[in-house]
């Protein structure tokens, strides 16, 4: 029974990775086309950094809501109502014609983004807790940069063959077949009922402060990885490549980084030294985006930043299954994700506002650094936090 129940465990996070992938692909929508949506449209840096960064607004506002969302249905529908959100908001930016109508599609597709965000998370978690959970949370935020890499390959191909509307579509296309396969494929835990569960609505004073403070470094971790998939091409691009190639170059981060995530988390769980593992891996992010001016070496940076320097990704995510007691997790996850899209989503347009002012693509990078600065040391004060209240 336990063999069976292992395989039906990893079958479930299979089936998970797949459908969330689609989050990575259609974020990456807007940055792929950012340029040729500015030069159909008349759009600036500031404002294509904008509808990028639009994409993490609602959680703003709705992540709290959403994990209360919890408590009158099934994760399983309310993560097929988030990708269903996705498929609707990809297809209004597609036939978009304006600033206005491209930021409505980003928003809905944010909707989207906030239930799923809060139950594929919650998901991994029943079903992975106190068995190998920072593997399995390694493997469900890689198929965010998994994702992303179809997308930066993809989607730019896409606006370069057909029309930067195309990208919108195949995304769209995308989160629906993954409606289905949700809705068909997903079960929850044994045990676990079909309705609901009575899921807490309150938090004690040490899950709000390491819940807090997780939120803190995964929200930075993340605005510094945006900000990089974001500005990094116009990096490679000033420095004399072909927008293709660069995105080309730079995919291969995204790449390696879905097989690099995993066997990171894998590690971490065999050796018990996460905490070494990870100041290490940033310590190579924040060397790899300073070498990014170094066109010759975008190859190696490029496979350093991704092998490396965002591997530790399930590391900082298992840190919510440390914060918060199981029938807290739904709210729990609320409050995090509000952290989390407060700190991400003004990342992009702040960065595309440097590039306006400076002319200068590398000082969004800048700022990506300083990013990942701050998560080591929101990582540093939940282990902290954690050994004085414990």
């Amino acid at each position: 029974m336990d063999q069976t129940e292992a395989r039906k465990r990893w079958a479930m996070l299979a089936l998970i990775f797949a459908t969330r992938a689609g989050l990575g692909f259609q974020f990456q929508t807007m940055g792929s086309v950012s340029d040729h949506v500015a030069a159909r449209l008349g759009l600036s840096a500031a404002e294509t950094g904008t509808l990028i960064g639009l994409f993490l607004v609602p959680g703003l506002v709705l992540s709290i809501p959403a994990g209360f969302a919890g408590r009158h249905a099934t994760d399983r529908v309310l993560v097929a109502f988030g990708l269903a959100c996705l498929t609707l908001g990809s297809a209004l930016a597609a036939i978009g014609d304006g600033f206005a109508m491209l930021a409505a599609g980003r928003l809905l597709c944010g909707i989207g983004f906030v239930f799923c965000s809060i139950y594929y998370t919650k998901m991994v978690a029943d079903w992975f807790a106190g068995r190998e959970l920072a593997t399995a949370m390694a493997i469900l935020v890689m198929s965010w940069p998994f994702g992303i890499a179809m997308g930066q390959v993809g989607h730019t191909w896409l606006a370069t063959a057909l029309s930067w509307r195309a990208a919108f579509v195949a995304a769209s296309l995308y989160c629906f077949v993954g409606v289905v396969v949700m809705l068909v494929g997903y079960r929850p835990p044994r045990g676990a009922t079909a309705a609901p569960a009575a899921a807490s609505m309150r938090l004690t004073s040490r899950e709000w402060t390491l819940t807090l403070i997780a939120a803190v470094a995964w929200a930075t971790f993340n605005a510094g990885y945006v900000l990089y998939l974001s500005f990094a091409p116009r990096v490679l691009v000033a420095g004399g490549l072909g927008a293709f190639e660069a995105a080309s170059v730079l995919s291969l981060a995204s790449w390696v980084m879905i097989f690099s995530g995993a066997l990171c988390g894998w590690i971490a769980d065999r050796t018990g030294r996460a905490d070494l593992i990870f100041y290490f891996c940033l310590c190579c992010a924040i060397a790899s985006m300073a070498l990014l001016p170094q066109v010759s070496w975008a190859v190696a940076v490029s496979l350093l930043f991704g092998l490396l320097g965002v591997a530790p990704a399930g590391i900082v995510m298992a840190l919510t299954g440390a914060a918060m007691a199981p029938q807290n997790r739904a709210f729990g996850m609320g409050v995090f994700l509000t952290v989390f899209f407060l700190v991400t989503g003004p990342a992009p347009g702040l960065g595309g506002w440097l590039f306006d002012r400076t002319a200068d693509p590398f000082v969004p990078i800048l700022l990506a650094i300083a990013m990942f600065g701050l998560t080591m040391v929101a990582y540093a004060a939940f282990r902290v936090t954690q050994r004085l209240t414990r």
